[in-house]
């Protein structure tokens, strides 16, 4: 059974940084596409960061310079290092895998793609 459970989230002052992590277990797949995504009450979830197993990386618009995404397969964990935070992006933020839709070219993939989800950490940024 595979399982994401993020953890990191938290309440910081703006400009501030946060390292978000998602420990993934069962998921055995050797191609694969994962990303980071948030998601406010009543709106549509929006991808912000995304790697595939061939090594490429793709940033939303909205995060690109500020945040980055990286994994540690030995320790089978996501990262998100989050700087120069903003009050707008205060969010829930998830973890999603994908075995099915393994090659991100250069745009994170949609939320409706992702096979796999975490429950999410809230991140709160203060002005």
């Amino acid at each position: 059974q595979v399982r994401l459970v993020e953890s990191g989230g938290g309440s910081v002052q703006a400009e501030e940084s946060l390292r978000l992590s998602c420990v993934i277990t069962g998921f055995t797949f050797t191609r694969y596409a994962m990303g980071w995504f948030r998601q406010m009450p009543g709106k549509e979830r929006e991808g912000l960061a995304a790697l595939d197993s061939a090594g490429n990386t793709a940033y939303a618009d909205s995060v690109k310079g500020r945040f980055t995404i990286s994994q540690d397969n030995a320790a089978n964990t996501l990262y998100l290092q989050m700087n120069s935070l903003k009050p707008e992006d205060s969010d829930t933020y998830y973890c999603a895998a994908s075995a099915y839709y393994c090659s991100i070219g250069s745009t994170v993939p949609r939320a409706t793609v992702m096979d796999f989800w975490g429950k999410g950490t809230l991140v709160t940024i203060s002005s």
